[in-house]
């Protein structure tokens, strides 16, 4: 994996997780990677991968085991969404705003760019 500078190690850790558990790779009550197998995984430094545990733990995104390991939560999903929306709220919203003002790009503009993004990024199948 390739941190960026902008952020925390153990943020973009937690990130990773959190998208493995959203798209259904990491299920809900089963086991995620010990500490060990994701730091050699992400090849850093294991108390990262502890950090990065200890975090999505306070958020009660996966929980620990005792003598098994650690799991996702059972409503992790809904945890991880309102997390993420909760951090892109506030620290990368700001940003886009600024850029649309210093650009001078309205917001019908960008609606209207936001809405072909998704047509074509994520169209619907049926």
């Amino acid at each position: 994996m390739e941190f960026k500078d902008k952020q925390s190690i153990y943020l973009q850790i937690a990130d990773y997780i959190c998208e493995q558990i959203l798209l259904g790779k990491w299920p809900p009550g089963e086991r995620i990677p010990s500490i060990r197998d994701l730091a050699a995984m992400m090849e850093v430094n294991p108390n990262t991968v502890m950090r990065t545990y200890e975090f999505l733990q306070n958020k009660e995104i996966i929980f620990n085991k005792r003598g098994i390991g650690y799991s996702a939560d059972e409503n992790a999903a809904g945890k991880i969404l309102v997390y993420r929306k909760e951090r892109f709220l506030e620290t990368e919203l700001p940003d886009v705003f600024r850029t649309l003002y210093l650009l001078d790009i309205s917001m019908e503009e960008f609606s209207s760019l936001y809405t072909k993004f998704i047509a074509e990024t994520f169209p619907v199948t049926t």
